[in-house]
């Protein structure tokens, strides 16, 4: 028996759901707050990454109101650390970072591109694109670990954790109107002036096909 004892030990637990036996551990608030303080880890250390990265791209960019936008956003991003740091204590635990390895490599690819361009409007729209990728993840992260917050019943957590995710959300939405803008004023006049002559000539073809057809119809009768 002493020898059997690790053995069930280390086995998935069988659980009865709707009749049905399977494997797996058990959901209940123990193992759902461990979850959840997994997660706020894994975000406190992206957290602290993109304030080491921000300052970088906003230095690399040449649209002020991109770089101003940065910049805002580092400030935001300094609060949303010390809103994680609050979520640490409401959940009884440590402010410890884990590695986050899907910042980590999001960080580094738009860090990769940046260097690829030139300062300039390409390179901004590197940096947009980059940080929008960023944001992506993030509003995806609070988005997780408010519902779980909100299973665990911690009110306090769940309004901290809102307050990001909706901060995220606005960066998101502003990052895409500076987009826009340098689209317009990059590229706008340019694409009216080659879409012209594509409008003349599908227009002439339309023509053409109508004056064969009247052609054929002529000839049938």
């Amino acid at each position: 028996m002493l020898i059997l004892v690790p053995r069930m030990l280390d086995q998935p637990r069988r659980i009865r759901d709707n009749g049905q036996e399977r494997l797996g551990t058990p959901v209940n608030q123990e193992t759902l707050k461990e979850l959840f303080v997994e997660q706020i880890r894994d975000l406190y250390d992206a957290e602290k990454q993109i304030t080491r990265a921000l300052p970088k791209l906003a230095k690399a960019a040449q649209n002020e109101e991109l770089a101003d936008a940065l910049r805002e956003h580092l400030e935001q991003t300094e609060g949303q650390v010390s809103r994680l740091e609050q979520v640490f204590e409401i959940a009884g635990e440590k402010a410890k970072g884990k590695p986050c390895k899907g910042m980590k490599g999001l960080l580094e690819e738009g860090s990769e591109a940046v260097k690829e361009e030139e300062k300039g409007p390409m390179r901004d729209l590197a940096i947009i694109a980059g940080c929008q990728k960023v944001e992506h993840y993030e509003i995806s992260a609070y988005g997780t670990i408010r519902t779980i917050a909100e299973h665990l019943g911690m009110k306090k957590a769940i309004d901290l954790l809102q307050q990001t995710e909706d901060e995220e959300i606005e960066a998101d939405e502003k990052l895409t109107g500076i987009a826009t803008e340098l689209y317009t004023s990059e590229f706008g006049e340019e694409e009216e002036e080659e879409e012209e002559p594509e409008a003349v000539a599908a227009g002439t073809s339309i023509r053409a096909a109508g004056e064969a057809r009247s052609r054929s119809k002529r000839k049938a009768s």
